[in-house]
């Protein structure tokens, strides 16, 4: 399962009720906030999440709506907050931005307060724990050097207690070697093999987060059967042709992206505030019925339909 706490949801400049884009995706003990407009570190304490175990920032792209809020929270970090080290993926051009942001106009000169990394990414995996990935992949919007994240987990065979007992498997490490696939030997010669005691393979829950974008058509297969989808939708349909002026989605065209790709849930954000949120979810429910609008400090858990 993960979990994605919106922390800000307008587009390109603040609301009077949306701050400017950024999220936290949760998995177990692991924290990613995805982009860092302005005021993201004000949006985190109300949040009331912290900043502890918030070591990895990825970067969708470098609009300024996307990443200014970098240079206040280094500025917190250097005199008020303590982490063990900070980690910010993101595209060539992206982190020479960022770079500019935070050595030249925050540190000029100052050592950073922590063990700080920029983490240039192409696309592929980019982070791998015991149970979950984190892919990069490419987003058109307004030229090259946009990303979009999948957090997947990955594929087991779940452990099949009642079949172990059938079998006369004790309790004990021989459960544990079987679940990692290490055949054992009972005390009256008998050989058990994994896959005597495992089921079927199943897929992990699959989460995609895609920040600003122009077209979907190549996003389709990236998104196939995710279990959530994380997209902009910062204009209607009625402006479809500035949209793709100015390399933006309309909320149908995210709708038709997660009817195609066969999504679960989709969640839209990065809200205009020209448009009353009620026409926005309306255009889009139109197209997909499981869609949310995100609000500033909603919370959604994503994870497979049992």
């Amino acid at each position: 399962m993960f979990e994605i706490l919106f922390l800000g949801t307008s587009a390109s400049a603040p609301s009077a009720k949306r701050g400017l884009s950024a999220s936290i995706v949760q998995h177990n003990e692991y924290r990613f906030l995805i982009d860092c407009g302005e005021g993201t570190q004000r949006q985190i304490l109300q949040a009331g999440v912290g900043f502890k175990h918030l070591t990895r920032i990825l970067l969708t792209h470098s609009h300024l709506d996307h990443i200014l809020g970098l240079g206040g929270l280094m500025s917190t970090f250097l005199r008020w907050e303590a982490i063990d080290e900070l980690e910010i993926y993101g595209g060539k051009y992206t982190l020479e931005r960022v770079r500019t942001l935070i050595d030249e106009v925050v540190l000029r000169g100052t050592t950073p307060p922590m063990p700080l990394y920029y983490r240039e990414i192409t696309p592929g995996v980019i982070f791998e724990a015991d149970d979950f990935t984190v892919t990069a992949f490419p987003v058109w919007h307004r030229g090259a050097d946009s990303y979009g994240y999948v957090f997947e987990e990955k594929s087991r065979q779940p452990f099949l207690p009642e079949k172990a007992s059938e079998l006369g498997v004790p309790f004990g490490p021989e459960r544990r070697e079987l679940v990692s696939g290490i055949p054992i030997t009972l005390a009256d010669g008998r050989i058990i093999r994994p896959e005597d005691v495992l089921g079927p393979i199943q897929r992990g829950t699959k989460l995609v987060v895609i920040g600003d974008a122009g077209r979907t058509e190549e996003l389709v297969k990236t998104c196939q059967d995710a279990d959530g989808l994380v997209i902009e939708s910062t204009y209607l349909d009625e402006e479809a042709d500035m949209a793709r002026q100015y390399g933006h989605l309309t909320a149908r065209a995210a709708a038709g992206l997660a009817q195609k790709a066969n999504v679960k849930k989709l969640i839209i954000t990065h809200i205009s505030r020209r448009y009353r949120e009620k026409d926005v979810i309306s255009e889009a429910q139109s197209v997909f019925q499981n869609t949310s609008v995100a609000r500033d400090f909603d919370n959604f858990s994503i994870k497979k339909d049992l």
